[in-house]
């Protein structure tokens, strides 16, 4: 399966602070808005998002159909294919996309030990 870009979503107490630990590790932010409480930091290939306020625990995300730069890419496994392919292999999913829809969307499931994964396509 292509799964597209791989980040971990980290729920954080201070956003101030864990923006600041992260740029003292070569991190500069890359998207996302302060006042609302997100910041996407990126190192090379390396992203980190960082939620105050808005998830209970750290977050596995990938989102099909972007490369590390959110840029489109051509050949992806769209989200709802994937979706599939977790059902058929006996996954139970949190969140579903509706499979008569097309373009964005998100799936969130969980692995064999608790952690939240979030597939979510943006195109």
């Amino acid at each position: 399966m292509k799964l597209g870009a791989f980040s971990i979503s980290l729920s954080v107490k201070d956003i101030d602070k864990s923006r600041e630990f992260y740029e003292m590790l070569g991190f500069t932010v890359f998207a996302g808005q302060i006042e609302k409480n997100y910041l996407i930091m990126k190192n090379g290939n390396s992203l980190i998002g960082l939620f105050q306020g808005m998830f209970d625990n750290n977050i596995l995300t990938f989102n099909p159909g972007w490369d590390e730069n959110a840029n489109k890419l051509e050949d992806f496994d769209d989200v709802r294919i994937i979706q599939q392919h977790l059902k058929e292999n006996h996954i139970k999913l949190k969140r579903e996309v509706d499979k008569n829809t097309s373009g964005a969307g998100s799936i969130v499931f969980f692995d064999p030990d608790g952690n939240t994964i979030l597939i979510d396509q943006h195109v």
